[in-house]
């Protein structure tokens, strides 16, 4: 991926979780400068932790434009708010789907550019996908959604997988990156539609002889 491709991929991910913190603090009747704060968080957090883990310049002080978009993301959200305030929480569920399936083939690709080998590539992959919509959970007081039962975390992680299996096939990196988001927002949706859940743990219930 070339470094243009990658900076926009980067940017429309930060947008879109910037737009996902903004959505729960608005539900959370966060007021004022708060909603910037959960946005924030929300957006830069994942790849924050996954640049510090690479040892790499942290890339929204390396690059300001992140942070552009970070706050311009937030004030579209609140003026958008202000219009509509009965918002239904599907839809900081859907960006959210849509940014962490961004931001998990960005720790992919980023990890793969500094060295590392696929297996580090896919769970850095997950941190950056996943650890700003866990601050930002944590911070409203609401249940991780990355703890909860439905496909999260699953899905993901099985983005994540689609993207090694096309680069190993030696599919073109543009083809990598679709699959991977599209069996990433796929498998939320799913789980948002129709309850889909891994049930790694699930009982079994046991026969009764007669």
């Amino acid at each position: 991926m070339t470094a243009e491709y990658f900076n926009f991929l980067s940017l429309i991910g930060v947008a879109f979780f910037a737009i996902s913190g903004a959505l729960l603090g608005h539900d959370k009747d966060i007021g004022g400068f708060g909603v910037v704060v959960v946005g924030s968080v929300t957006a830069l957090g994942g790849g924050t932790l996954r640049d510090i883990l690479l040892n790499q310049p942290v890339f929204w002080i390396a690059n300001p434009d992140y942070l552009y978009a970070t706050y311009g993301a937030i004030f579209v959200t609140v003026m958008f708010i202000r219009h509509l305030p009965d918002l239904s929480n599907y839809y900081m569920l859907l960006v959210d789907a849509i940014g962490m399936a961004i931001f998990n083939v960005v720790g992919i690709e980023k990890a793969l550019i500094e060295g590392t080998t696929m297996v580090v590539a896919l769970t850095m992959g997950m941190t950056t996908g996943i650890f700003g919509g866990l601050i930002r959970d944590v911070i409203c007081r609401e249940v991780p959604l990355v703890m909860r039962e439905e496909l999260y975390s699953t899905a993901c992680f099985a983005g994540g997988l689609t993207y090694a299996a096309l680069f190993l096939l030696d599919v073109p990196y543009l083809w990598c990156i679709i699959g991977s988001l599209l069996v990433t927002v796929f498998l939320r949706l799913g789980a948002l539609h129709f309850g889909w859940q891994p049930n790694l743990f699930r009982k079994r219930t046991p026969k009764i002889r007669d």
